[in-house]
């Protein structure tokens, strides 16, 4: 069994959850999501998400760590804000001494909803679907949870093909 923790990054909703896997069962461990303060300076909301960060992943000791890449959008200074939570988002769990996957949007609503194109509300949907039980209070805790099944899904993948491949080596 496998803990992964899943983060979708934002300077203003930073979302995380947790998520065992066991082979292609998944249980929901926890989600929410690190607020931080639009009137507070951007190192300062840095240090305030990177805190966070660090407490939840000290609390819920995920083994994996999966976060979303960022997509660039029109708005040049919103995009670097956002690199800068994605920064922080990455090394969090790099301090932590976790391994850290990337994934991009499409990939995850591929991985959780079956089509690349899939709007927030669907992949809401089916996240409760695939973590009966879950209580997600925000679609920034749900994208987390769908980065985290994603890696999930895939991790479960590249551990199949890596035994078949050490199966078929001649001896």
């Amino acid at each position: 069994m496998i803990r992964i923790i899943g983060i979708d990054p934002g300077l203003r909703f930073t979302g995380w959850g947790v998520v065992e896997a066991e082979g292609n069962r998944l249980r929901h461990v926890a989600d929410g999501v690190v607020q931080t303060d639009s009137a507070e300076s951007v190192p300062e909301r840095l240090r305030v998400l990177h805190d966070a960060l660090a407490a939840l992943i000290e609390a819920h000791a995920p083994q994996e760590a999966a976060v979303e890449e960022t997509y660039v959008n029109a708005n040049a200074t919103a995009t670097l804000k956002l690199g800068y939570a994605r920064g922080v988002a990455l090394l969090a769990p790099a301090l932590a001494g976790l391994s850290v996957a990337e994934y991009g949007a499409k990939t995850v609503k591929l991985s959780v909803v079956g089509t690349g194109g899939a709007d927030k509300n669907q992949v809401g949907l089916m996240v409760r679907r695939l973590l009966p039980g879950a209580t997600i209070r925000r679609a920034d805790a749900a994208d987390a949870l769908a980065v985290a099944i994603c890696h999930a899904h895939h991790r479960a993948s590249r551990n199949a093909w890596s035994r078949s491949a050490a199966l078929a080596r001649p001896a």
